[in-house]
């Protein structure tokens, strides 16, 4: 979604039935019926369930595959005012990685799966070490602007350039680093014991960013594609 001072945000997911006459390289799964939202109490009674089965299996995976990183989630409900429907993951000071839940999202969900969905996502993108390699391509880039603009004599523009880099830098890989966390967090969901094609059906009910040059997510189609084919070998 968007990246905080220390933290690559990530979002969310969608999908479900097959649809027989759909293109060879569509995704295979449709939106569900409409279903209405919850209640306050029923939408926080899913979070709490949620979080209470998917975090002891992140941090196991986590444990598993990152034996170097901090694997102690903090999972926690960003009650800030004036948030949209969005989750994100970052670190605390001391290196913990914290996942947040702005309330528009929890009150968003329909259901455990979606919550799970997200919340295992949000576990891979620390899993997977994304808020470093963001930071390095950053730097990269900032570095490589900074260059190019010293090189063609341009000195007062190399502030400017080290900025840009640095945004090209860190955007350059985002989209690969959300399918691998849909990917990874897919496998999060299921071993949490929940249905993550019913979880991503959150995906139909988000906007498209379609394929932007240097957007920060990629199609919610791809998306789609990725959690079909993670859930379809499990």
């Amino acid at each position: 979604m968007r990246i905080l001072p220390l933290a690559l945000i990530a979002v969310l997911a969608a999908c479900e039935p097959v649809v027989e006459q759909a293109p060879v390289d569509a995704p295979r799964v449709q939106q569900q019926q409409a279903t209405p939202k919850l209640s306050t109490r029923a939408a926080l009674a899913n979070f709490n369930r949620a979080k209470a089965r998917v975090e002891p299996v992140a941090e196991q995976v986590c444990r598993q595959r990152a034996p170097n990183l901090n694997c102690d989630f903090r999972i926690i409900i960003d009650e800030r005012s004036g948030q949209g429907i969005n989750a994100y993951q970052t670190l605390d000071r001391s290196g913990r990685p914290i996942i947040g839940f702005t309330v528009p999202l929890i009150a968003d969900a329909r259901n455990q799966d979606e919550i799970a969905f997200v919340m295992a996502h949000e576990a891979a993108h620390h899993i997977q070490g994304h808020i470093a390699r963001q930071q390095q391509n950053a730097t990269v880039g900032a570095i490589v602007f900074g260059q190019l603009a010293g090189a063609l004599g341009a000195p007062n523009s190399i502030d400017t350039a080290q900025q840009i880099g640095a945004t090209v830098g860190a955007r350059t890989y985002s989209k690969e680093f959300e399918l691998e966390a849909d990917a990874l967090g897919t496998r999060i969901a299921a071993a949490s014991g929940y249905d993550p094609l019913k979880g991503a059906q959150f995906f139909f009910r988000i906007p498209d960013p379609g394929n932007r040059f240097l957007g920060t997510h990629p199609a919610n189609a791809d998306r789609l594609r990725t959690v079909e084919r993670v859930a379809a070998g499990l």
